[in-house]
């Protein structure tokens, strides 16, 4: 295979309830699979939504916020598993169609909530990388991830990873994930603004592969809506009306190819966004630039990259 179609869906997520998200998400699946979509990415916890209110809500950091702590109790409430039951419709639709989908959650493991994408693929279990550092006011909610996460899928066609917003900014991330040869790379957005669209191009072109900058559309009453759907709480909806109204996450998603070229590029409403992806151009793309291979120096530069799991407590 030397040609695949992807799709970006950049798409509204249910916030908070994200047993809901699910069934939306597997609608927007299955129409991006039935248009022939061979790989089909979805934004930053798309499952769950981006949480907004930690960069528009005034307050929402202060110590013991009354709403912050409503919020984070609903999250670890709703927060899918690596297990988790409720995936089975997006596995089902990844075992029949033989398709690819990239979507973020919000995870539990133990006590805490990590920022992960989910790699669906046929016959196999999905595949998670966790979020590294979470951004500036995130690790209120996120934990940071570990390298047992850092990982690609090997497909028939070619391998295909993901990091998640700034990880783009880390410069050992992306030379471990050029490393393991990336033809397709997810690039999961909140919303994708004109740095972020950069970052993205600038992936492409360093790491000679294909990137699927996903972004979603979100806006306050939408959060609201998404806290009514499980339950409602008193404190946390006085802390959303304080975020601006109006949207907040603006798509902006973009497909671009291995010279960094743009694509195809979304706007800032809900859109299905494809592109056909030649996968010859990567090797192509090789013969001027290989980050990991005759474009490094290996004599004056290493990297280690720890994959153990740290989990803190080892049970012998």
């Amino acid at each position: 295979m030397t040609k695949i179609q992807a799709t970006i869906v950049q798409a509204a997520p249910v916030p908070l309830a994200i047993s809901d998200g699910i069934v939306a998400a597997t609608g927007h699946v299955a129409r991006a699979i039935a248009d022939g979509a061979q790989i089909v990415a979805f934004g930053e916890t798309f499952l769950g939504g981006y949480p907004l209110w930690l960069d528009e809500a005034p307050g929402a950091a202060l110590w013991d916020h009354p709403g912050t702590r409503a919020l984070h109790r609903i999250l670890l409430e709703q927060a899918v598993t690596a297990d988790d039951a409720r995936f089975a419709p997006l596995q089902d639709m990844a075992d029949a169609s033989g398709a690819l989908i990239s979507i973020g959650a919000h995870e539990r493991r133990r006590a805490s909530l990590y920022n992960t994408q989910f790699l669906f693929r046929p016959d196999a279990p999905p595949l998670l990388h966790r979020k590294l550092v979470p951004t500036h006011g995130e690790r209120l909610v996120w934990a940071r991830g570990d390298g047992s996460t850092l990982g690609v899928h090997n497909a028939d066609w070619g391998a295909v990873g993901s990091l998640i917003c700034w990880e783009h900014w880390m410069p050992l991330a992306r030379a471990a994930m050029h490393n393991q040869q990336e033809l397709v790379h997810v690039a999961a957005w909140p919303t994708v603004r004109d740095a972020y669209a950069i970052a993205s191009r600038h992936y492409a072109f360093e790491g000679r592969c294909f990137v699927l900058a996903a972004g979603l559309i979100q806006e306050r009453q939408e959060i609201i809506d998404g806290l009514a759907r499980v339950g409602g709480d008193a404190e946390a909806e006085a802390m959303l009306r304080t975020i601006p109204d109006g949207v907040l996450n603006k798509g902006g998603s973009l497909i671009c190819g291995p010279d960094g070229a743009v694509l195809a590029q979304a706007g800032e409403g809900e859109e299905y966004l494809s592109a056909t992806l030649d996968l010859a151009a990567t090797r192509e793309a090789l013969a001027a630039l290989d980050t990991d291979g005759h474009y490094s120096r290996p004599d004056v530069f290493a990297l280690h990259v720890n994959t153990g799991a740290q989990d803190g407590v080892v049970w012998e």
